[in-house]
């Protein structure tokens, strides 16, 4: 596994963390996650997710590109 020498490209977030990044409430986060309409989240142990910095960014443009649009 080679590493990055001027740190990470990505990251994990916790679900505080992609709640505060994106304004949505947990609940709101998993039923779209549910629905295929949010990045899913990353097991990082059996009791604990995180999701990648950059999938949540990649649709945070996203929506911003929808709103342009429109």
């Amino acid at each position: 596994m080679e590493i990055n020498s001027t740190g990470p490209s990505d990251i994990l977030l916790r679900v505080r963390q992609v709640m505060a990044t994106c304004g949505k409430s947990r609940s709101a986060i998993y039923k779209d996650m549910k629905r295929g309409l949010f990045p899913r989240q990353v097991k990082i142990t059996s009791r604990a997710a995180g999701w990648s910095r950059n999938e949540i960014e990649a649709w945070l443009e996203q929506r911003k590109r929808a709103r342009d649009e429109d």
